[in-house]
């Protein structure tokens, strides 16, 4: 569908008692939900909205002020307004960040911060269930979908089924599965935070900006605990979504 066909779907009511511009902003918002438009494609700029749809400027604007405040938008200096790539994650199903992104037809990809072998920490130890003074396989990486930045994310594994950090490439369950280690079970914790200065710069926010804040604990098929993973989510992109039965 060509854009110019999309945008008369979005065309205002002039007759309505809702004032144009929220008539506009809840269309646009209902159209992006139902794919018109894929993530990181561009929208049309405020001067076709208003030639399309017959809407004045500071119509335009003020219903794209309210689709980029609920983080359906991005604006990029000198390129334009784009799709915010949003991802919802059911919680009724275990599933990892790069499957997650395949099936939803984003490229995943990963920035290595830091592969290495270090002593547990104390919330390590007792997660993974380690003797004291055992080692963990610590990985930092910053998770990506079609190159945008999603989220920050901090593994540690039992140095003894992990002891070359190194080998993992994009997916750890694919890595760990290839190794005869898959995750089959986790109990997760999902709490909101708001982003530290480290956190902040490495997702690209503000200090203080609402995250999501997933801890995992991944589980073998024989009961061991294999994985402890706490994940930083950038709230704009991501969502987690559960269905509720009576």
């Amino acid at each position: 569908m060509q854009s110019s066909q999309k945008l008369q779907v979005l065309r205002p009511d002039p007759d309505s008692a809702t004032p144009l511009y929220l008539q506009l902003s809840h269309k646009l918002a209902a159209a992006i939900q139902a794919g018109f438009w894929r993530p990181e494609e561009p929208l049309p700029s405020e001067r076709n909205f208003c030639d399309l749809l017959g809407v004045s400027r500071v119509t335009a604007r003020k219903a794209l002020d309210l689709l980029y405040e609920q983080g359906l938008i991005l604006r990029r200096q000198g390129a334009g307004t784009f799709i915010t790539p949003k991802l919802e994650q059911p919680l009724s199903r275990l599933t990892n960040l790069s499957e997650m992104l395949k099936q939803r037809g984003f490229t995943p990809g990963s920035k290595w911060l830091s592969r290495e072998v270090v002593l547990a920490s104390a919330e390590e130890a007792d997660s993974l269930n380690l003797a004291p003074n055992s080692r963990v396989s610590r990985l930092l990486r910053v998770r990506t979908a079609n190159d945008v930045v999603m989220a920050v994310e901090e593994t540690a594994l039992p140095y003894q089924l992990v002891p070359d950090p190194g080998l993992i490439g994009d997916s750890l369950y694919e890595f760990l599965s290839v190794q005869r280690l898959a995750v089959v079970r986790a109990l997760q914790h999902i709490a909101a935070i708001n982003a530290d200065e480290r956190l902040a710069a490495l997702v690209d926010l503000p200090v203080g900006a609402a995250m999501l804040h997933l801890t995992r604990v991944g589980y073998r098929e024989n009961g061991q605990a294999l994985e402890l993973t706490h994940s930083y989510f950038r709230s704009d992109y991501y969502d987690f979504v559960v269905e509720l039965r009576r």
